[in-house]
């Protein structure tokens, strides 16, 4: 377990820990990644290291956690006020896009954590499951999308968003992600059926 510091200065010191971590896992990736390298790279003593965390793996599934938590935010303070479900749709996916431009590490330390640390990398897509399914009742019940299972849907958009994530966060950056979005949400709202 990681300890959560009570101070300011204790709280920006693990931020420092957690940020450095990103660089270094994200570039190194779990195996050759080491706690001196995380403490170099935050400019905390070593020794200062173990005040905050065990060690290695204990990080790792902090930031993780971390990481999640990020995205969620992000996405959830760019939809602020958005009430049309479907709009939020295509919304999420330009901000989550757009998230991973900013933060390309976010992939490569989930994926490594299934392997090293499954209950993080469940945790990471169980909340963005429970979220959604939240989101999509609502939306449902209120008449705002068609009957269906929320969890199911949940978990399709999910994936839809991870892959694009993927092809246009960290492949093909280029590529304009509100347009991306537009595509995706279009989708969503109108399936595959011919018009």
């Amino acid at each position: 377990m990681d300890r959560e510091p009570r101070t300011k200065k204790g709280q920006a010191t693990r931020r420092k820990l957690l940020d450095a971590a990103a660089v270094e896992f994200g570039t190194r990736g779990y195996a050759e990644a080491s706690v001196s390298g995380i403490a170099i790279r935050a400019g905390v003593a070593l020794g200062s290291f173990y005040t905050y965390f065990e060690g290695k793996e204990p990080l790792f599934r902090a930031l993780v956690d971390d990481m999640s938590h990020q995205v969620r935010h992000h996405i959830h303070d760019r939809l602020s006020g958005v009430t049309d479900r479907l709009e939020a749709e295509r919304l999420g996916i330009q901000a989550y896009i757009e998230f991973v431009r900013q933060r390309p590490e976010i992939y490569r330390i989930v994926e490594e954590s299934q392997f090293v640390a499954e209950d993080a990398y469940r945790r990471h897509y169980d909340a963005f499951a429970q979220a959604y399914t939240h989101g999509l009742a609502h939306a449902r019940a209120d008449g705002r999308i068609s009957e269906g299972s929320d969890e199911v849907r949940a978990w399709a958009l999910i994936g839809m968003s991870v892959f694009l994530g993927l092809r246009y966060g960290l492949w093909q950056p280029e590529a304009s992600a509100e347009e991306v979005a537009r595509a995706a949400g279009d989708l969503v709202a109108r399936g595959l059926s011919p018009r």
